[in-house]
């Protein structure tokens, strides 16, 4: 996948753990502002935070594409993403969870980080935004994370495509979309052209950028 220039070289960057520690440990923010600050998760079943080397290697890719955007989070779990992207610069994050406790956590994460102005929280099926787009900022380009359980992409496989395309129509110019799926899917399904892919196996990158 082509970078926008080289990763600056203090980002936050640290040795990745082991994957079995990364799983239980909390998360971390990795870089930015809030670089370092632990996220109030606990481990459940229904949450699979991204691993730090993963997101860590997706924020080197997106580069200069967070600054001054709207992070969208969908199935949010720990939040790690939508607030690793504001404390990279993102305007403001949206998270959404259908797991109200989660919801809950979300609510505490922003507060304890003093970003709670900057944070909101939408409790429910996010799954439901691919018949209808509820209202999103338009001001701002739009930084969408989309990493659900992997095993939706078989179980919900038509409902997690028809979501990025919506997401794609509505998205304004200069949006980024992020697909975080495993190995197993296949990238045809994605909507549209223009995708690029990183592999971190298990998990691939994939990634949609609005020209616009």
């Amino acid at each position: 996948m082509p970078r926008r220039g080289p990763p600056a070289p203090d980002r936050g960057r640290r040795t990745a753990a082991p994957d079995g520690a990364d799983a239980a440990a909390p998360p971390r923010i990795i870089g930015g502002t809030l670089r370092g600050r632990k996220l109030p998760f606990l481990p459940d079943p229904r949450t699979r935070p991204m691993k730090d080397r993963v997101r860590e290697t997706l924020f080197d890719l997106l580069g200069t594409d967070v600054p001054g955007t709207v992070a969208i989070d969908l199935f949010a779990g720990s939040g790690a993403l939508g607030l690793e992207a504001l404390s990279r610069g993102a305007a403001r994050a949206i998270l959404v969870e259908r797991h109200f406790p989660t919801a809950d956590r979300l609510r505490e994460a922003a507060t304890e980080l003093d970003v709670a102005d900057r944070v909101e929280v939408r409790p429910g099926d996010v799954l439901v935004w691919a018949r209808r787009l509820p209202p999103l900022p338009d001001d701002k380009p739009w930084l969408v994370f989309v990493s659900p359980p992997w095993e939706m992409f078989t179980s919900r496989g038509a409902d997690v495509v028809a979501l990025v395309a919506a997401l794609q129509g509505a998205a304004p110019p200069g949006s980024t979309v992020v697909v975080e799926a495993d190995t197993a899917f296949d990238q045809a399904r994605l909507p549209g052209t223009g995708w690029t892919s990183r592999a971190l196996p298990p998990a691939v990158l994939h990634l949609w950028r609005h020209g616009g």
